[in-house]
């Protein structure tokens, strides 16, 4: 088994550098004989707070950049054929929900933190894949609720969303995620990876479908006025200066 922890003080945020550890991380663990499954979660009181909102302005090349390694990492993650299981112990919203939910099975702490899909508060469009991947793990009408209210939820709603399988306390939480990630790493390995490319395969097709001029309208959702007054409103919320 593999523990990998999204490290980023202080929201263990999404950028370049992430982004791509995360995807080496993964293909890592893949191509590794002994590794039998995955479990990713987020050090301190984050798992992870989606895109960096303080990120410095980026150019059309940089923003390019990180829609493709955005799209990698997921991908990679989505479509690992081995056991991923999601350690969620602590906030995770936006673009770091989007992460949990790609795992195939989730488990929360039963704790005081906030979950959200709130994106569109903060006038952020969701790549393909990451609308694909949530409209894979949640109902429609809980994708509906998330995506179009954007609300922030405490912890304790997770598994009326779908977002999380259980809650557990924090006493067997550790150990009962370890306990289940080794379970699913001893099935017959041919036989997982079989029936979770089985299962991802329609949203991982439509992920790859998408056009040149799709995606381009995706990102422009990000520089409108309202979408960049919107991000800079979070900012001076969180006290954050500069940013997308």
């Amino acid at each position: 088994m593999r523990v990998l922890t999204l490290d980023r003080p202080p929201a263990n945020a999404l950028d370049e550098t992430l982004l791509g550890d995360l995807q080496g991380a993964v293909d890592a663990a893949r191509n590794h004989a002994h590794t039998r499954a995955l479990v990713l979660t987020g050090a301190g009181r984050f798992f992870s707070a989606g895109f960096d909102l303080n990120a410095p302005r980026r150019d059309a090349t940089a923003t390019r950049q990180i829609q493709q390694l955005y799209r990698a990492a997921h991908l990679a993650l989505l479509t690992c054929p081995k056991p991923t299981v999601a350690m969620l112990g602590g906030h995770a919203t936006a673009g770091g929900l989007v992460l949990v939910l790609a795992c195939d099975y989730r488990l929360g702490l039963d704790a005081d933190y906030r979950v959200g899909l709130n994106e569109v508060a903060i006038g952020a469009s969701f790549p393909k894949i990451a609308f694909e991947i949530v409209r894979l793990r949640v109902t429609h009408a809980r994708a509906s609720e998330m995506l179009l209210g954007a609300a922030l939820y405490p912890a304790s709603q997770a598994l009326r969303l779908g977002i999380v399988d259980e809650l557990l306390p924090a006493e067997t939480f550790e150990a009962t995620v370890m306990r289940r990630a080794a379970r699913l790493g001893a099935f017959p390995r041919e036989a997982y990876a079989h029936a979770k490319a089985a299962l991802v395969a329609d949203a991982v097709g439509r992920v790859e479908a998408e056009t040149a001029t799709e995606a381009e309208h995706t990102a422009a959702v990000w520089v409108t006025p309202e979408s960049r007054a919107a991000r800079a409103a979070q900012r001076a919320k969180l006290g954050m200066k500069g940013g997308q």
